[in-house]
């Protein structure tokens, strides 16, 4: 099976597409990479790339990255993010035909987190590379783009929404990550298919042993970890809140690991209000959040209350489960109901700061017997539906069945 990886993020970024395409290669998938040069999340070009690089690479795992010019995102603006979305559709659409030219694929496989609109260069790619075009969704739009704020114009997002649906009924299969998202992608996407595959825990997670020395050592007490993406939709205010109506118990800590466009204002905010129990860990390699994560006495997942948010599962929450420990998950829909469903922890409301508070002091009263039950509920959850390697062969299967039926 020959599959083309379609993604404007790519390593060195930190993406869950980075290890799917390990997880393909290990099930029998012959797999080549076309993406753009990598700045996320800083918005700058890492060392030794070039924004106006084109040309090829050769991963150490021995599988090539064909890599086309972008526009860096810069310091984060609506206007810098559009130029940066919009000049990777146009390089993967030209200079990915020009780089890849010659070469044929079973499957062109895009990772569609936003923007979805790179899919419109698998459109453009999938006839001359005779290959049928599977999307994975990992983001609704146009929905998305109105609740983080980024598109407010009633016009623009109807233009978007049009441009989604001619996207998405222009595949072979789409695939959505969260199994609330069917049915709003199936309204826009006519005759073509659409099937419910999550996003798999990182391999990471599935070694027998944590690292001996983590690069963070957490403090005595109680420590709520919060780790990953610190931006507009993982209701951070509530989380502060929630720190502040905590400040009476010594020994509660919030411990914040990650790096993102809240991050400045969490500083402020920690300041400003004299926040003693709240922790800015700063941002870790992915390898180092086993260890990190293990010594957690909770691990806090949060989101802004929104219809399209209580639609999406967080990524994070796979990581968490497979941690073992107890997960607080202060969200509506989808995320909550994985976390309930196995049994791993307790949730509450989204944006309900005593909420979160009490959920916190109700785990904390927990004997140390029921927090393992609840880590180890958790982590046999994660084997059953989100083991890396399982999900690559029912993947592998369904890009069987597309190709066949194209």
């Amino acid at each position: 099976m020959r599959v083309l990886v379609l993604t404007q993020y790519y390593w060195p970024e930190a993406f869950r597409i980075n290890e799917v395409v390990e997880s393909l290669r290990g099930a029998g998938c012959s797999v080549t990479v076309l993406t753009g040069q990598p700045n996320y999340p800083d918005g700058k070009v890492f060392p030794g790339y070039s924004a106006w690089g084109c040309g090829r690479q050769d991963h150490s795992l021995g599988y090539p990255i064909y890599r086309v010019p972008i526009i860096p995102r810069g310091a984060g603006s609506a206007w810098r993010l559009a130029l940066n979305y919009l000049s990777f559709v146009a390089s993967a659409t030209v200079q990915g035909a020009r780089l890849l030219r010659g070469q044929h694929f079973d499957i062109i496989f895009v990772y569609g987190i936003s923007p979805i609109l790179q899919g419109i260069a698998g459109i453009a790619l999938k006839r001359p590379k005779h290959a049928a075009l599977v999307i994975w969704v990992q983001d609704l739009w146009p929905q998305s783009l109105e609740t983080a704020g980024f598109v407010t114009n009633r016009r623009l997002l109807g233009w978007v929404g049009t441009v989604v649906q001619w996207i998405y009924r222009r595949s072979d299969l789409l695939l959505v990550q969260s199994r609330a998202f069917v049915p709003a992608v199936q309204a826009m996407a006519g005759s073509t298919p659409v099937t419910y595959h999550p996003n798999p825990g990182e391999a990471a997670f599935g070694r027998a042993q944590f690292s001996n020395q983590p690069r963070l050592l957490l403090q005595p007490g109680f420590n709520v970890v919060f780790a990953g993406n610190l931006g507009t939709v993982q209701a951070l205010g509530t989380v502060l809140d929630a720190a502040r109506l905590l400040l009476p118990y010594e020994d509660v800590r919030v411990v914040l690991i990650g790096g993102g466009s809240r991050h400045d204002w969490l500083t402020r905010e920690v300041t400003r209000l004299k926040l003693r129990n709240v922790q800015l860990a700063g941002r870790f390699a992915a390898e180092d959040m086993p260890g990190l994560l293990s010594q957690a006495s909770a691990l806090l997942v949060s989101l802004v209350r929104s219809p399209i948010m209580s639609q999406t599962i967080p990524s994070k929450v796979q990581a968490y489960l497979a941690a073992a420990r107890p997960i607080i998950a202060a969200l509506d829909g989808e995320g909550a109901r994985v976390v309930t469903e196995a049994g791993a922890g307790i949730a509450c409301p989204a944006e309900d700061a005593p909420a979160l508070a009490q959920a916190v002091l109700n785990l904390r009263a927990m004997s140390p017997e029921a927090q393992q039950r609840l880590g180890a509920a958790g982590r046999s959850y994660y084997q059953r539906h989100f083991e890396p390697s399982m999900l690559a062969q029912r993947l592998m299967q369904l890009f069987r069945e597309v190709a066949i039926k194209r």
